[in-house]
């Protein structure tokens, strides 16, 4: 049954949904940690450590974390997995080039495919540099917030990730109005409301996330 469900579109298009959805949950919360960095670096380093005691005594020190890690993964993973099989299907059905030419499609649905590359290569850029600090000179293990600025004070840092921030904002501007129609949420009446939601989301993720780089380049974050 799982098995056939997989198989289908629509099934392959539920689980874009969902794990969109989950990962859109992320995000907010995640931006809203960031933007603790503009209370001071005891503020932001104590929210860090917090992050890895999350539900004890019961949950072990990081257990949470990495439980909250886990389930991002397999969203990430089935989120791409789901988008790369439609897109061949979608490839497949139609091998020819239309003879009339479609309605031109909005900006976010024509870079839909690009961005969700930018997003993921940011991602492991992401890791490497303030997680595990593979691509961070100079960086310093439990001092989260110093990596941050560090990062934010070289001009690369910032170009990789104010591109991939706009690019988020794009992604979910599409992605969570496609994601209510699949889910059975969307109708011409609720049309107008959820494009108004996708927007609002997509811009205040995008400004939230870009708001650290920029505190940190006009030294309100130092």
């Amino acid at each position: 049954m799982a098995r056939t469900v997989w198989d289908s579109s629509v099934g392959k298009k539920t689980v874009m949904a969902v794990s969109g959805l989950i990962m859109l949950l992320y995000l907010v919360v995640h931006m809203i940690g960031n933007l603790k960095i503009f209370f001071g670096a005891g503020e932001f380093n104590h929210y860090a450590h917090w992050l890895r005691t999350v539900g004890e005594p019961f949950m072990h020190y990081e257990w949470t974390l990495w439980l909250v890690r886990i389930v991002l993964v397999v969203a990430v993973v089935a989120h791409a997995v789901s988008a790369y099989q439609l897109s061949r299907r979608d490839i497949r059905a139609r091998p020819s080039k239309y003879v009339h030419k479609k309605p031109r499609a909005s900006y976010a649905t024509r870079t839909m495919r690009w961005g969700g590359i930018i997003l993921g290569l940011f991602i492991v850029w992401h890791i490497l540099d303030l997680t595990t600090g593979t691509v961070h000179p100079g960086f310093q293990s439990g001092h989260p917030y110093q990596n941050v600025v560090d990062t934010f004070s070289t001009w690369y840092g910032n170009v990789i990730y104010i591109v991939a921030m706009l690019a988020l904002g794009l992604h979910v501007r599409h992605g969570f109005w496609s994601a209510a129609q699949t889910l059975g949420v969307g109708s011409r009446a609720r049309d107008r409301a959820l494009k108004a939601v996708a927007n609002a989301l997509a811009l205040l993720l995008t400004a939230g996330f870009i708001a650290v780089p920029v505190g940190v380049m006009t030294g309100l974050v130092s």
